[in-house]
């Protein structure tokens, strides 16, 4: 028996399962190996003319790929699947950060029933892992769904609001325009409190105004894209921020928060109530991110991590979870 490098699922013969396959690539029998090499080679080769500048403090690289035959090949156009390569810089343990992601954005999904991007962790002709990820833009005719991220739809730019311009705002403001922009706003705003919980437990500190979107729908109007972009940062970057943007709008605090000096239950509840969503439902919801730790641990384990990065790993999460769900009245 194998493990699938996407799905973790333990199945008959090698690379990617069954499920997998269907998911990411319409049941093409695609290798878990690319056929070029690692951008060690990166000015020798086609990777040049493919970088863009993305997260991880902006050392991240990401390549454009299409899937031609049974094969994944880069290309400068057309473009149906993002590939990020072991990110370049001075940050810690960079070499896991494929699998970081990975691991995070199957936990959203398997765990935590959170709509993701499709992605898998594949690896280069030297055996160096990359984080592979489905673009969800592409029509069934190739052309592109209108989409637009909180830094476009707030209309804030490096070029207008300086490089800080995507960490200017709050997850309260994107609540807003959530409710102005989609029309079953409802329930994009609930998918968002999910998201927005996972993002804290799962402490991920570079959840910016970037990192959220809405896409068109079939019906001519917006919802929130499949989640993308999740991972552990804190693994890479321990002292950064504890969340990229502010909680609440104008510096506000809850009681607990300035009694605590960190974000916990009642942070998240006041928030969910402030944003319009029901109190059982916002109770619900903590709830549910809450629980199922050991599923959490389970999915740790099955992946590829090495064991002191899954230690890690899973010591940040249960700090997070600890922290998530304390209340002040408990003394």
């Amino acid at each position: 028996m194998n493990q699938c490098p996407s799905l973790y699922k333990q199945h008959q013969g090698t690379g990617f399962c069954n499920k997998a396959l269907k998911m990411l690539f319409g049941g093409r029998k695609v290798s878990t190996y690319l056929n070029f090499d690692a951008p060690e080679y990166l000015f020798d080769n086609a990777f040049a003319s493919n970088i863009q500048q993305i997260s991880i403090s902006g050392v991240q690289l990401k390549h454009s790929l299409r899937l031609i035959g049974n094969h994944l090949q880069l290309t400068q156009s057309g473009g149906e699947y993002l590939l990020k390569p072991i990110p370049i810089g001075r940050f810690q343990h960079l070499d896991f950060a494929p699998e970081n992601e990975h691991l995070t954005m199957q936990i959203a999904s398997q765990v935590f029933g959170i709509e993701t991007a499709s992605n898998a962790l594949i690896y280069f002709k030297n055996s160096e892992p990359a984080y592979l990820v489905k673009r969800f833009d592409i029509r069934d005719d190739g052309a592109k769904w209108l989409q637009e991220d909180f830094s476009q739809i707030k209309q804030v730019s490096r070029q207008q609001n300086g490089e800080n311009y995507k960490y200017e705002g709050s997850y309260e403001a994107i609540a807003r325009l959530i409710q102005q922009y989609c029309a079953a706003w409802p329930i994009e705003l609930e998918n968002f409190f999910k998201l927005l919980i996972f993002n804290y437990l799962f402490s991920n500190g570079d959840a910016h105004l970037k990192n959220f979107s809405l896409i068109q729908t079939p019906f001519d109007d917006f919802r929130l894209t499949p989640a993308y972009d999740l991972l552990c940062t804190a693994v890479h970057t321990p002292l950064e921020s504890v969340m990229a943007l502010d909680l609440f709008d104008n510096d506000y605090f809850t009681d607990s928060y300035n009694v605590l000096g960190y974000y916990s239950y009642a942070d998240f509840y006041e928030f969910g109530i402030k944003i319009g969503i029901l109190p059982q439902r916002t109770e619900k919801i903590i709830h549910t991110l809450s629980s199922h730790s050991d599923l959490v641990q389970q999915m740790i384990d099955n992946s590829f991590l090495p064991s002191s990065i899954k230690h890690l790993y899973w010591q940040q999460y249960q700090s997070r979870l600890d922290a998530l769900t304390y209340r002040i009245t408990n003394n």
